[in-house]
């Protein structure tokens, strides 16, 4: 008696890819000795900072694209420059959003100061910027106010590398807003309005030609908000 050919077919088997942690677990349970556990340890521990190390690097990524432009909202010495408040207004809640946190670590010399921003993200990985520079003798400031000064535009300086950020030029917000982007809350507006109807976000900026929402221009925000509604209505 023949043998029906459909019961001969197999489905092709998927492919099951290990993770280092499967292997040291099959590792443990055949008994195999401590110099393999501890290489497989060891692959488990690379595996899993390289794993973190994508994750920062994607979520720095993600995070570049939704910051807005960050207005330069002060002066000195007839130069305008985006204060450290300005800054960490853009920042903070975008870098909340994508899993990173930041924060600094000061060393301080008879003669100069080191400001260190240490990016750290949710999954483990961390990186770190240094600027060094002399404590601010400008007339007029006492020791302590010199240090402060200096902390200061370290600081400032130090998260703006670290992001690779660029303040605008424009004198005011309502300036950027009028002939640029978006302004921060409209941005914050956008995204919540996104992840509401699970919006593709890179078909989203594709479609308005821009590299992230942060940089859509304000003449199109009304026609992005209606875009965004029309996708809840077809929900």
């Amino acid at each position: 008696m023949s043998v029906p050919a459909e019961t001969l077919r197999h489905e092709p088997q998927a492919l099951v890819t290990m993770t280092p942690m499967d292997m040291l677990a099959r590792a443990v349970q055949s008994g195999a000795d401590l110099d393999m556990i501890e290489k497989l340890m060891n692959l488990q521990e690379r595996w899993e900072a390289s794993n973190a190390r994508k994750a920062f690097d994607e979520a720095v990524a993600a995070a570049k694209a939704d910051i807005p432009v960050i207005v330069k909202n002060a002066s000195s010495h007839n130069n305008k420059y985006a204060d450290f408040a300005a800054i960490a207004r853009a920042v903070d809640p975008v870098l909340s959003r994508h899993g990173i946190r930041y924060r600094f670590r000061t060393e301080q010399t008879d003669k100069t100061i080191s400001v260190t921003c240490v990016l750290t993200h949710k999954d483990g990985h961390a990186e770190e910027n240094t600027l060094t520079g002399p404590v601010d003798a400008t007339v007029g400031k006492n020791p302590i106010q010199a240090i402060g000064s200096t902390l200061t535009y370290l600081q400032r300086y130090s998260l703006v590398q670290a992001l690779g950020l660029a303040a605008s030029n424009d004198d005011d917000g309502a300036a950027a807003v009028a002939g640029g982007v978006i302004s921060l809350e409209q941005v914050e507006q956008l995204l919540a309005l996104a992840d509401e109807v699970e919006a593709d976000k890179e078909a989203f900026c594709r479609y308005f030609k821009v590299d992230g929402i942060a940089q859509l221009k304000a003449k199109d925000f009304d026609r992005a908000i209606a875009a965004l509604n029309k996708k809840r209505s077809a929900k």
